[in-house]
């Protein structure tokens, strides 16, 4: 019988998670990490959300797809047969889904058998994250089918906006924001918050994780826990830094050659696919464009991938971006350009109101960015111009195009301006916030 596929996954968390040994705990990911194996150089598709889950889902770039934007926002795949769920349904799998999806207006397009989801205010993220993770807990305990399972579990956590830590979670004094904002006593507290939502969505991990090994269905499950992108603060999502594209992947099954080992092999998202057929003994579909990293579990030093790629269309507002990432270099190309940034992708926080005061939006930025990420991992000095690296520029600037033209980059042909759907609604570049009134 085929192995189950239990599929887990949050919002927004990037690699600020336990196993990335920041101070941010996460035991029940810890343990999964510790039994299972984890990859510390795995990269999302696009740094914004439905395009990012689309990307791994479908096992191909997000704009192959034409998921250009926020599926809530009016955006949506050409065709929902390439989605995982309905792949694996086609091939004997009863699908079901606890929580979130974010490939679809309407979960019934994506191929599921069976799907739970009590979908709350940002106030009650607590309560939709808890009912999601007891209801796919019941039913791994109930489960009498035939067929093997393919579950995803999907968390709202760690997605703004933040519940309140308690007073005696954690000492904001005592906190460490990101790199990429300033050490205020606001961005403190801001940091705490997040850590109460990472704790949050372990806990929910831990309830099903728990349930899966009190079913009996355990040694005949795959689990798969990821993240979709970056956090949710300034230059990090919704941008192509490697604190935007950067997640988290830790994967575990019985026997597995590698568990208790980590793997910095270069991967993305749209690898997971095709290693799914190939331990499945599934015939690959022809729309991957991933390669499986199957290989990996018997020698994690294997290099699977020389580059990778990401991208951004739309997200609140249009600002096109693409990127090519190899194990030292990366490039990064802005597209319809406008050289400054848009307040509208960068999610509402205390971080974002105090740089947008302090003069953000009166800075600008270049159009190519070149980092040498040997010698610079934070990504502080563009080489774009440097005599130095020119050989590496132009070599990636032809393999970021070829990519795009392999796989029928909707930029390539439009004067770099990708019409949104009808019907899908849109920030202007100037709004600050989301929430402001929204272009149809």
């Amino acid at each position: 019988m085929k192995k189950n596929i239990l599929y887990i996954h949050t919002h927004d968390s990037g690699r600020f998670l336990e196993p990335f040994g920041v101070n941010v705990k996460t035991p029940n990911i810890m343990r999964l990490a510790q039994e299972g194996t984890l990859f510390r150089q795995i990269y999302c598709a696009a740094p914004t959300c439905s395009p990012s889950r689309v990307g791994l889902l479908s096992g191909q770039a997000p704009h192959s797809t034409h998921m250009l934007g926020l599926a809530q926002r009016g955006f949506q795949m050409d065709s929902y047969d390439s989605h995982l769920s309905n792949f694996l349904r086609g091939h004997g799998y009863h699908t079901c889904l606890f929580g979130v999806q974010h490939e679809a207006p309407v979960t019934d397009m994506l191929g599921y058998d069976y799907w739970f989801d009590e979908d709350c205010h940002h106030s009650r993220f607590i309560q939709r994250d808890t009912a999601a993770s007891s209801h796919a807990a019941e039913y791994l305990l109930s489960y009498k089918e035939d067929k093997p399972f393919f579950m995803s579990v999907g968390f709202i956590n760690t997605h703004r906006r933040y519940p309140e830590a308690p007073a005696d979670f954690v000492n904001p004094d005592y906190v460490m924001p990101p790199m990429t904002i300033p050490d205020t006593k606001e961005n403190r507290k801001d940091m705490a918050d997040f850590m109460y939502s990472a704790k949050i969505a372990d806990d929910c991990v831990g309830t099903v994780l728990e349930a899966l090994k009190k079913s009996g269905r355990e040694d005949d499950t795959i689990i798969i826990f990821t993240t979709d992108h970056g956090i949710a603060f300034p230059f990090m999502k919704c941008n192509c830094y490697d604190t935007g594209i950067g997640v988290t992947l830790i994967m575990k099954y019985k026997n597995n050659p590698s568990a208790g080992k980590v793997s910095d092999s270069l991967l993305s998202q749209i690898d997971i696919y095709p290693t799914l057929c190939d331990m499945l003994g599934l015939e690959k579909p022809e729309y991957l464009q991933g390669k499986s990293f199957v290989s990996l579990f018997d020698d994690t030093e294997k290099q699977i991938n020389d580059e990778i790629f990401a991208e951004v269309t739309y997200h609140a507002a249009y600002e096109p971006m693409r990127c090519i990432r190899t194990r030292r270099y990366k490039l990064i190309r802005y597209f319809d350009y406008h050289n400054s940034y848009v307040p509208a992708n960068i999610d509402g926080s205390s971080s974002k109101t105090e740089m947008i005061a302090a003069g953000l939006l009166k800075q600008t930025r270049e159009r190519e960015m070149l980092f040498d990420l040997e010698l610079d991992p934070l990504e502080r000095k563009n080489l774009v111009n440097s005599p130095d690296y020119k050989e590496i520029y132009e070599e990636l600037r032809l393999h970021l195009e070829a990519w795009m033209e392999r796989t029928s980059d909707p930029l390539l042909g439009t004067g770099y301006r990708v019409p949104k759907p009808e019907g899908a609604w849109v920030n202007r570049l100037q709004d600050l916030d989301p929430e402001c009134t929204l272009s149809e």
